[in-house]
């Protein structure tokens, strides 16, 4: 499948595919003209790395993942469960972070008046 292909299979742009293969996220042959030729299963890892990233997790995380979420469920380590908790702590913590912002600037804005005409 080449990557004009898999971006219409997924809805992912060609210039995220290439980003995603730079990352090494995905994976492609090339044809003997130089192409890339990605493999079916490739749709189904370009869905998850959109939901991954979806989730707020970066590519480096996503590379991280991507193996275990791949792996058997009997040859899991754990490593899966605890780089799920540590993005799942990160992401509470970014809540906490903006849910300050937000009282900050609710309260400027009850305290601003308006001058009307």
């Amino acid at each position: 499948m080449r990557i004009g292909e898999l971006a219409r299979a997924t809805g992912v742009s060609t210039r995220s595919l290439r980003y995603y293969e730079e990352q090494g996220l995905i994976r492609s042959s090339r044809t003997p003209g130089g192409w890339r030729d990605f493999d079916g299963s490739m749709v189904e890892r370009v869905v998850m790395i959109q939901h991954l990233l979806a989730a707020g997790l970066s590519s480096s995380t996503i590379g991280e993942l991507l193996p275990c979420l791949e792996a058997p469920p009997e040859e899991r380590t754990g490593v899966l469960e605890v780089l799920l908790a540590q993005e799942v702590l990160r992401l509470e913590a970014k809540r906490r972070e903006l849910d300050r912002e937000l009282d900050v600037l609710q309260a400027l804005r009850q305290d601003v008046t308006i001058p009307t005409g």
